[in-house]
């Protein structure tokens, strides 16, 4: 079911973070991403917050990205990683550049 959820969400063009909003490296997350300009349909936040099935999409993050913790951060199919690592990929220029090869932005 987890992964059904998670590979549903997924798509090559799109940027999806998997959250909880009372998280900080969540907050950071979204606080790095929401400075872009997305296309409609190309930036998805999903809360994990009391879902039934929370501990197993966090399983599931842990096996397909080598952590449980949230945010998860796909851009496309691919995991980058958490809150910091999004920030320091905006900082150091590469997060557009990312953004662009995919076609999220407007």
């Amino acid at each position: 079911m987890a992964q059904e959820f998670v590979e549903t969400k997924l798509r090559g063009d799109k940027v999806t973070i998997f959250l909880k909003p009372s998280c900080p490296y969540c907050v950071t997350a979204k606080e790095v991403l929401t400075k872009y300009k997305f296309k409609a349909g190309h930036l998805e936040f999903i809360d994990i917050t009391g879902r039934s099935d929370m501990s197993s999409l966090q399983d599931y993050f842990l096996e397909i990205t080598g952590a449980r913790t949230v945010p998860r951060v796909f851009i496309g199919e691919e995991c980058v990683g958490g809150g910091s690592d999004v920030a320091d990929l905006d900082e150091s220029g590469k997060l557009e550049g990312m953004l662009q090869s995919i076609g999220a932005l407007q």
